[in-house]
């Protein structure tokens, strides 16, 4: 792994973006766009492959785009189970957490997870949820929550780190300060958390912070705001918020990684390059952004504007590079396993059977 005093400020700056990609045709811009700025890490979504075939071949052609680099790439997903399904249909999908907390078998999905990612080529889940579960299942969180316990998200939050941890894949914990807590959902529009922030620290984030004391190293910042406490700000935007809450209070030293910053809840505020702006200097190590045509005149406002502190592109370029050794990243090939759907099929499908079973047993 490069060294950072061996990077440039572009290189350093390349660190600090996860682009996604969602759409087969921008696949070979993207590439193009990893390697002009050096880019860390991409997130895959199911669109961007049609079967597993396909999806190993992705996966190669941006193992070896790492090789072109100095440090290689996150390859990323968002694979939760249940609603959150980004692999492609030759795999079962696993239930919701939901249901998996409610049956005992997290830790027996989180294991299969792991393992699907790892041999599939993924570094770097963006899971587990650890929002409490207040709303109906088609809630924008629902039943991606394990559960309305608090303890039992605790646990389960644990567990599913664990797996993950086994598999050399990053976990992800997510939405803090905690989704659970508001209706709206930031995909369309911006959530406030009416709840005052002392509710929040005895119920919402005590999953968080549990999360950190197993050693969680990553972690997703929503787009909420908070009232009296953000100021009309995101989370994700608010520089205060980032150091007093997560920094200090939290006492969170690794990696924060934004939602998506082209969700509405933050488009509609900033536009496109201002929100890649205010989140780098709110004082995230890692913003996520989906790719759009023209991102190649953003980037380069912003890393020739210089308004970025170097010392704090060292802080988080530092924890990235840590975090990427601690997990052996690396840009080996990944091989094409052709009985891989069947296995993991198998034994998602035991999952499956053992929850029908609870519930005709309930019945």
């Amino acid at each position: 792994m490069e060294k950072l005093e061996n990077l440039s400020i572009e290189e350093k700056i390349g660190q600090m973006l996860m682009v996604g990609i969602g759409n087969p045709v921008h696949i070979e811009n993207v590439k193009k766009l990893i390697l002009k700025y050096k880019i860390g890490g991409v997130l895959l979504y199911k669109q961007d492959y049609k079967d597993y075939k396909e999806l190993n071949k992705v996966v190669n052609e941006l193992r070896k785009l790492g090789n072109e680099l100095k440090i290689p790439l996150f390859i990323a997903i968002d694979q939760e189970g249940g609603r959150v399904n980004r692999m492609p249909s030759d795999f079962e999908n696993l239930p919701s957490a939901s249901d998996l907390s409610k049956a005992g078998l997290v830790e027996e999905a989180s294991k299969i997870t792991g393992e699907l990612l790892r041999k599939t080529g993924f570094n770097f889940n963006f899971a587990p949820v650890l929002d409490i579960k207040r709303f109906k299942e088609n809630h924008a969180i629902g039943d991606r929550a394990f559960s309305e316990n608090v303890d039992e998200v605790c646990k389960s939050g644990v567990i599913y780190i664990n797996e993950m941890r086994e598999n050399n894949v990053v976990p992800v914990i997510k939405h803090y300060p905690g989704h659970g807590a508001t209706k709206k959902d930031s995909h369309i529009t911006l959530p406030v958390i009416e709840e005052a922030n002392e509710k929040l620290e005895k119920e919402d984030i005590i999953p968080f912070k549990k999360a950190i004391e197993n050693g969680a190293d990553i972690l997703l910042v929503g787009h909420l705001r908070i009232k009296h406490v953000t100021h009309g700000y995101p989370t994700s935007m608010s520089k205060s918020f980032v150091r007093k809450y997560i920094r200090k209070k939290l006492k969170f030293n690794g990696v924060i990684i934004t939602d998506d910053i082209r969700m509405k809840a933050v488009r509609i505020l900033y536009g496109r390059k201002r929100a890649l702006k205010k989140a780098l200097n709110a004082g995230n190590d890692i913003v996520l952004f989906k790719y759009k045509p023209k991102d190649e005149k953003i980037l380069d406002k912003i890393i020739k504007s210089g308004k970025i502190k170097p010392y704090k592109i060292d802080k988080s370029v530092r924890r990235i590079l840590k975090l990427k050794e601690k997990y052996k990243i690396e840009n080996e090939k990944i091989p094409y396993l052709e009985n891989l759907p069947d296995e993991i099929n198998i034994r998602i499908k035991k999952v499956k059977d053992k929850i029908k079973g609870n519930e005709n047993e309930k019945n």
